[in-house]
C-alpha cells in the first residue's frame, strides 16, 4: 500500500470515527424531558438546541407569532426540555385554571436552584411542589391574605407617604413643573413593605440609599437569571462546562447573602433589646412552636423581597407614565372627580387605606396591570398529573410555559387590547374569575397580589390627589407608551426592565399636601424607625 493509499484510508477511517462519534453525541444530547407528544402541534427544531436559537430573546412576541400558524398551544423544544406552550387567554384559563390541581409543581433549572440558590433556598414560587413548599406557601398566604393586608395597612400609609414627600421636595416651588426619573421611589415603597413584613425594618434613608440599590441591583440580576430566554445552560449542558452564567449566579448569591445575613443579624439584635416589631421572621425565631424550619422562614422571607421587586415598581411607573402621556390629562380628570365626588369632606387620602371605593380607579389599576404586563413569560408550571388538551394527553412531569403578555393582548378576549382603556374593568359581574394574568393564574399564582392591588390603589389615589403629572419638557426623555415588550430595557429578563425615562410633575395644593404629610406623620410615628 503505498504512503497516498494510505493516507486515504486514514482519513476514510476518521471521517467514519467522526460520523459514529456525532451521532452518539446527538443519540445522547438530542433527548427531552419528555417524548414527542401526539396530537400536539409542534414547532420544527434543530438539534441539540431546539427551538432556542428560533425563539431568540422576546420569547413573549415570537411565541405568539408562531400561535398564529399553529394554534394557542403547542409543544416546543428548548434544549433537552419539552415545554407546552398556552399563548391564547382562553387557552391559558383551560390549562392553569381548569387543570390548577395539576400544574402546581415548577421544574427544577441548574442556573437558578443549582448555583444562585444553594445557599439560601429557593424562593416559594420557583420550589418544586412537596411538604416543604406546602408548609412555606401556606405561611406566606396567611401573612399577605385579605385580612392580614387591612392590619398592613398603616405601613402602605407611611411608604406612599414617603415616596410622595420625597418627590415633593425634588419639586421647584417656582417652577411650571420639575421632570423626574420616580422609579428609585416606587421601588423603596415596594421593597419597605417587604423588609418590614419579613424583618420588621425598614431602609428610612433616601431612594439612594446604598442598601436599597445593592437589594435592587441584585434581585434584578437574580430576575434575568430566572429567565427561560437567558440562561442557554439549563437546556443545553454541555454549555455548563465554561459557563460565564454560573460565574455571575455565584457573585450574585454572595452578595444576596450578605444583605440577607444582615438584615437577619440586626432582626436579632432588635429581639435582644426588646426593640422589635411585629415581623414573619421575628414570630419564627421567638416562637418555639412554630413548624416552620429557619431554611423555610428564609425561603418566605427571600419570597417577600424578590416578588415585590418584580411587579409592583414597574407598574406603578408605568401607570403614572400613562398619566403623562397622551390621554394622562383626561384619565387624571376623571379620577379625580371620582375621588372628589367620593370624598366631598377632602379626606381621600386618609380614608383610600381603609376602603376601594372609587371604582374608576380600581379599573385603572386592573388596566395597568394588564396592558404593562410586567412579567410577560410567567413562571414555568410541570405538571404532576396528565392533562388532556385536545385529544392530546400531555403527561404528567411536563413543563407548561404561559405566555401571560400574548394572553392579556388577546383580541378575542379583549377588544382593542393595544389601546390602554380602563373601562374595560368597569361593570364586571361578580365571580366572572380572572381578569387578567400579570398574577399568574391557578393553585401557584401570585399569592401577595392582593396587597400588591391595594399598594397600587392607594398610591395613585394619593399621588393623583398631591400631584399634577405632566409631560417631560424635553421630548426625548418621554416614555414609549406602546406597549411592555417596546418599553423593556432587558429583553432577555424574566421582568420587565422600564427603558430610563422621565415624568413631569407639579403640586396641586400645597398646603392641602402638607395636612395630608401631618395626618401620616401623627399616625405612623410609631413606625418611622
Amino acid at each position: 500500500m503505498t504512503s497516498e493509499e494510505l493516507f486515504i484510508v486514514l482519513i476514510r477511517n476518521f471521517l467514519i470515527y467522526l460520523g459514529v462519534f456525532a451521532l452518539l453525541a446527538l443519540w445522547l444530547f438530542d433527548r427531552t424531558d419528555v417524548p414527542h407528544i401526539e396530537k400536539l402541534p409542534a414547532i420544527p427544531a434543530i438539534p441539540i438546541l431546539g427551538n432556542l436559537v428560533q425563539l431568540g430573546t422576546e420569547q413573549p412576541r415570537r411565541l405568539a407569532e408562531l400561535s398564529r400558524k399553529y394554534g394557542p398551544v403547542f409543544q416546543i423544544r428548548l434544549g433537552n426540555r419539552r415545554f407546552v406552550v398556552a399563548n391564547s387567554f382562553e387557552s391559558v384559563k383551560q390549562l392553569w385554571i381548569n387543570n390548577q390541581s395539576s400544574l402546581i409543581s415548577r421544574p427544577t433549572l441548574h442556573t437558578f436552584h443549582s448555583v444562585l440558590s444553594t445557599s439560601q433556598g429557593f424562593t416559594i414560587g420557583t420550589s418544586p411542589w412537596d411538604d416543604s413548599c406546602k408548609r412555606r406557601r401556606k405561611a406566606a398566604a396567611a401573612a399577605v391574605n385579605r385580612p392580614a393586608v387591612v392590619s398592613y395597612m398603616p405601613f402602605v400609609d407611611l411608604e406612599s407617604y414617603a415616596s410622595i414627600k420625597e418627590l415633593a421636595e425634588q419639586l421647584g416651588d417656582q417652577q411650571p413643573q420639575t421632570d423626574v426619573n420616580p422609579y428609585p421611589l416606587f421601588q423603596r415603597l415596594a421593597l419597605n413593605l417587604s423588609l418590614t413584613l419579613g424583618y420588621g425594618f425598614r431602609i428610612a434613608a433616601s431612594a439612594e440609599d446604598e442598601l436599597l440599590r445593592e437589594i435592587v441591583t441584585v434581585e434584578r440580576g437574580i430576575s434575568t437569571l430566572r429567565s427561560t430566554s437567558n440562561n442557554w445552560q439549563d437546556f443545553v449542558p454541555l454549555l455548563r462546562i465554561f459557563s460565564r452564567r454560573s460565574n455571575e449566579a455565584s457573585e450574585l448569591r454572595r452578595r444576596r447573602d450578605t444583605y440577607l445575613e444582615y438584615l437577619l443579624r440586626k432582626l436579632k439584635e432588635r429581639i435582644a433589646t426588646g426593640k422589635d416589631a411585629p415581623c414573619i421572621t421575628g414570630n419564627i425565631l421567638k416562637g418555639p412552636e412554630c413548624k416552620l424550619t429557619h431554611a423555610e422562614t428564609k425561603s418566605i422571607c427571600v419570597t417577600m423581597i424578590a416578588g415585590g421587586l418584580d411587579t409592583t415598581p414597574a407598574c406603578l411607573l408605568f401607570g403614572a407614565a400613562m398619566l403623562s402621556g397622551p390621554q394622562g390629562a383626561a384619565l387624571q380628570q376623571k379620577m379625580l372627580a371620582e375621588i372628589n365626588t367620593t370624598y366631598p369632606d377632602g379626606n381621600a387620602w386618609e380614608r383610600c387605606l381603609k376602603e376601594e371605593k372609587c371604582v374608576y380607579v380600581q379599573a385603572f389599576c386592573k388596566e395597568v396591570l394588564r396592558f404593562w404586563t410586567v412579567v410577560p413569560m410567567s413562571l414555568p408550571r410541570v405538571s404532576i398529573k396528565d392533562v388532556t388538551w385536545q385529544g392530546a394527553v400531555i403527561p404528567a412531569g411536563t413543563t407548561f410555559l404561559m405566555n401571560a403578555w400574548a394572553a392579556n393582548y388577546d383580541d378575542e378576549q379583549f377588544i382593542s387590547p393595544t389601546e390602554f382603556f380602563p373601562e374595560r374593568f368597569l361593570n364586571i359581574a361578580e365571580g366572572s374569575g380572572t381578569q387578567h394574568f400579570s398574577f399568574g393564574a391557578g393553585s401557584r399564582m401570585c399569592t401577595g397580589s392582593h396587597l400588591a392591588s391595594r399598594e397600587m390603589y392607594v398610591t395613585f389615589v394619593r399621588i393623583l390627589i398631591s400631584l399634577e403629572i405632566l409631560p417631560a419638557m424635553d421630548p426625548s426623555q418621554r416614555p414609549i407608551l406602546t406597549g411592555p415588550l417596546e418599553c423593556n430595557a432587558n429583553p432577555t429578563g424574566l421582568s420587565i426592565e422600564p427603558k430610563s425615562f422621565k415624568i413631569g410633575f407639579r403640586i396641586r395644593d400645597k398646603e392641602h399636601l402638607r395636612k395630608c404629610f401631618e395626618q401620616t406623620e401623627i399616625a405612623t410615628k410609631h413606625l418611622a424607625v
